[in-house]
């Protein structure tokens, strides 16, 4: 079992970057493969980035693709989302999430095991 906490949200305006973090507990982190999602209001839960447990592995949506880069660093059981070029459709809370296969990079929010309670991020134009 693994606890996630994410961190590094706020208010940007277009144009702008901001990496947003997640902590998590337990002493196998590397056996987990991680993703971030999002959801704005009245919208369903959608993929953004995830990536294999060892980090050698990482898959993007369409939307972010050449914006956003996920990285991770085992020792310190930390991942993160490198935000940039952001645009107001880029607002919503950001939920980082676990899946106990490490060698698996997936968008589907189903195939996850663990989540954080999430971090609002806000764009404005």
């Amino acid at each position: 079992q693994v606890q996630l906490v994410e961190s590094g949200g706020g208010l940007v305006q277009a144009g702008g970057s901001l990496r947003l973090s997640c902590a998590a507990s337990g002493r196998t982190f590397s056996s987990y493969a991680m993703g971030w999602f999002r959801q704005a209001p009245g919208k369903e839960r959608e993929f953004v980035a995830a990536i294999s447990g060892g980090g050698g592995s990482t898959k993007y949506a369409d939307s972010v693709k050449g914006r956003f880069t996920i990285s991770r660093d085992n020792a310190k059981n930390t991942v993160w989302l490198q935000m940039n070029s952001l645009q107001p459709e880029d607002t919503a809370v950001y939920y980082c999430a676990a899946n106990d296969r490490g060698w698996v990079v997936t968008g589907t929010p189903r195939l996850y095991d663990y989540w954080g309670q999430g971090t609002q991020v806000t764009v404005s134009s």
